[in-house]
């Protein structure tokens, strides 16, 4: 059978291609392959889609996956793409699901089918067309962007780190700063090193500790022009009263301590009112003159959330889920992860946007749909919040874990919450590909790390 077919002529509006449905299985399609969706498609392919009991779709706009917490080791250069990146291709064939490339602009909820937009290459030639995809169960699990706020010039002269393309755009603007201020015949220029980076939630925080670490690194690969001292300045702006606010005080203030004992410029109550192409104003008046700016400020669902087919969401783009993760206005479809909104029975504020959020609500799902299949009702999902690590490069890690019976936290660090924080990213792995393989894939990236430099230099 072609794996298309001309949409009904009676809907003159719907895109010219509609894919059929391969057999009557349940089709459950997986939006988004980031840490919630990857997960949940490849545990539902081992579950359900391998043994024929449904059939897993998983889509997404990109042809690879990197976890998202990793973002600021690539904006940095400290961490290569290429070894860390994983093909939705590949996983899908190993695992027991379909993977479809391209983004999805819109939902037919009478019809139960996704909207999903033409995709072109470099070249300007269509790779995939645009097109319907049947659902029977449909989980959206696109996570967040960056929230400029309204800010004047953010999107014009400052660069987010939402997908590993924007991470790496930075570090080659981070490089060819650094190359172009070694090669010019005239002494560095205040200013021309400096990097300001907007917001200290996780990311800004972390990132600013990862850059202080790699561009020293950088520097010695013979770039001697540069003082690091002297030349190099990175200013972490937060607009409330401290920094990671979402976090408890005592942890943020030992974070704070350790970027200042960096020389970390970190600037609390400080208002971004303008991103200019030579920095930042803050609304005190006064100007951070900065060769590059991240904008890690606040986040929103993507845009297509706002009106999707009438779903409820939040102002800034959520989807307002109950406590069986399925959206208030329809029960064939789920959201999970950054792009849900859940406010717990007894709570006030809503989940969390971590990874350990989406990890548990796609370990939930998949025991869902199998008691859905079976006729079985939904169990309501329970969020078990196993505390917060924050990782400034080598430096220090800093973290609070919760003590489920007393019901208290416990603060770690050094090398104990460093190790802990690697094993967030290790059971993403485990989750992905199973413990041998993850095993296998460690013991050969310490070999290779040890015969390569630590910094991209590219």
């Amino acid at each position: 059978m072609n794996e298309v077919v001309s949409s009904p002529a009676s809907n003159s509006s719907a895109p010219a291609l509609v894919l059929p449905r391969s057999s009557d299985k349940p089709h459950i399609v997986i939006v988004g392959g980031g840490a919630g969706g990857l997960e949940l498609a490849t545990q539902l392919g081992h579950k359900l889609g391998r043994k024929d009991k449904a059939h897993i779709t998983l889509v997404d706009k990109s042809r690879t996956h990197i976890w998202k917490p990793l973002l600021h080791e690539i904006a940095a250069g400290s961490m290569d793409v290429g070894r860390h990146e994983l093909e939705y291709q590949a996983q899908g064939y190993w695992h027991g699901f379909k993977y479809r490339y391209g983004e999805m602009i819109g939902l037919d909820r009478a019809n139960k089918r996704v909207h999903l937009a033409e995709t072109v290459d470099e070249d300007g030639r269509q790779i995939t067309p645009d097109r319907w995809l049947p659902y029977d169960t449909l989980v959206i699990a696109v996570g967040s962007v960056s929230n400029a706020f309204g800010t004047p010039g953010v999107y014009q002269n400052a660069i987010m780190l939402d997908t590993p393309e924007q991470a790496e755009r930075f570090n080659r603007r981070l490089l060819n700063a650094c190359v172009r201020a070694n090669a010019q015949p005239g002494p560095v220029r205040p200013g021309q090193l400096h990097v300001a980076i907007v917001g200290a939630g996780a990311t800004g925080t972390e990132l600013s500790a990862e850059l202080h670490s790699s561009l020293r690194g950088l520097v010695a690969f013979g770039l001697d022009k540069i003082d690091p001292e002297k030349d190099i300045k990175i200013t972490l702006i937060e607009a409330a009263p401290r920094i990671l606010t979402a976090l408890p005080e005592r942890m943020a203030d030992a974070v704070t301590n350790v970027l200042r004992g960096l020389k970390v410029d970190v600037r609390t109550n400080a208002m971004v009112t303008e991103v200019t192409s030579e920095g930042v104003k803050l609304a005190s008046g006064e100007f951070i003159p900065s060769e590059l700016v991240v904008w890690a400020a606040g986040v929103k669902g993507p845009p297509v959330l706002q009106n999707l087919d009438g779903l409820e969401a939040t102002k800034n783009n959520m989807l307002v889920v109950k406590p069986t993760l399925q959206t208030t206005r329809d029960d064939n479809i789920f959201a999970i992860g950054d792009c849900a909104y859940l406010v717990p029975p007894g709570e006030t504020t809503p989940l969390p946007p971590r990874a350990q959020t989406a990890h548990q609500q796609s370990s939930h799902l998949v025991k869902q749909f199998q008691r859905m299949l079976r006729g079985e009702s939904l169990q309501p999902f329970k969020y078990r919040d196993f505390g917060s690590l924050v990782s400034l490069a080598h430096y220090s890690t800093v973290g609070n874990l919760m003590g489920f019976v007393s019901g208290k936290s416990m603060r770690i660090e050094g090398l104990i919450a460093k190790t802990m924080y690697r094993s967030l990213y290790k059971m993403h792995e485990v989750a992905l590909h199973g413990p041998v393989k993850v095993a296998l894939d460690t013991f050969s990236r310490l070999l290779t790390r040890r015969t390569e430099p630590h910094v991209k230099l590219h």
